[in-house]
């Protein structure tokens, strides 16, 4: 079996449509899948169908933004009820929160006359909530800047007129929202946050008094050393552990669908808790 529990796709900001990202998942070997969109559940109809044709299994994902001790954290929900009402008037909460931010970089970017500027950058991201990349995309078609790298060292980047902080909920409200729609927590992606050892730490213990279930302890960019200080952190908090690739568009070999470090023996793999197990899967 191959378990990939974290991939984006256009819904959020992958490159590959749901069908197409669950098409290249069972070409890539992967028997269980989740689709983990940022803050939306909009692709998980497609990816269902594409699932039952490919004849690969896909279990209900999200990932959520958050905030902790001002730090934006994601944590993956797996699992879930997607018609649960809470949770999808969180998604929906989630959702303005986004809108909120983009029209905010639209009007700080105002002044370099690009004309339409949210419209084009929403037109970019697929008609849907537009990020610093696709804004980014626009300023390059319109000339302002060169490439993408340009328009983030001038206008997108950190301390710059769009860089805009999101109006994320604090984290024990986002695992409250999976929890009570019957799912399960995931820390996602933990060396990802440029934190220190003891930082994060303190995450991981705050993440599980918060109800949080488990951690990713295999995901892509990692080096065998973050691997095997994930998995300590995992048993020393008596989480679960989960593995994705974390994958976002072709042409990333450190990044590909199936593509997941082995995690290491005597961790309790997250998949023997969903609500139809996954038995006898070794992490792989």
């Amino acid at each position: 079996m191959c378990i990939d529990l974290h991939c984006h796709s256009t819904a959020s900001d992958g490159a590959l449509s749901p069908a197409a990202l669950v098409e290249r998942a069972a070409g890539r070997g992967v028997t269980h899948l989740a689709l983990t969109d940022h803050d939306t559940i909009a692709g998980l109809a497609e990816a269902e169908a594409a699932a039952q044709a490919q004849g690969i299994i896909l279990i209900p994902g999200v990932e959520l933004s958050c905030l902790w001790k001002s730090r934006t954290i994601h944590i993956v929900g797996l699992d879930f009820d997607p018609g649960q009402a809470g949770f999808r008037q969180a998604l929906e909460q989630q959702n303005e929160n986004r809108w909120a931010r983009a029209r905010m970089i639209a009007d700080r970017l105002g002044k370099l006359g690009v004309d339409g500027l949210l419209d084009k950058a929403s037109e970019a991201a697929g008609g849907d909530v537009p990020g610093r990349p696709h804004f980014a995309q626009v300023l390059t078609e319109a000339g302002v800047v060169r490439n993408a790298a340009q328009a983030f060292k001038r206008y997108l980047g950190n301390g710059k007129p769009g860089d805009v902080k999101a109006f994320w909920p604090e984290l024990p409200e986002v695992v409250r929202w999976i929890t009570e729609a019957g799912g399960v927590a995931v820390l996602a992606h933990p060396r990802k946050y440029q934190l220190t050892a003891t930082k994060l730490r303190e995450l991981t213990a705050d993440f599980r008094r918060a109800g949080g279930q488990a951690i990713e302890v295999s995901t892509s960019g990692q080096s065998s050393g973050d691997l095997g200080f994930l998995a300590e952190l995992c048993r020393k908090e008596e989480l679960l552990a989960s593995q994705g690739s974390d994958f976002h568009f072709p042409g990333a070999p450190w990044c590909e669908l199936g593509r997941i470090m082995k995690m290491p023996d005597g961790l309790e793999p997250v998949w023997h808790s969903f609500r139809q197990p996954v038995p006898g899967a070794a992490p792989a």
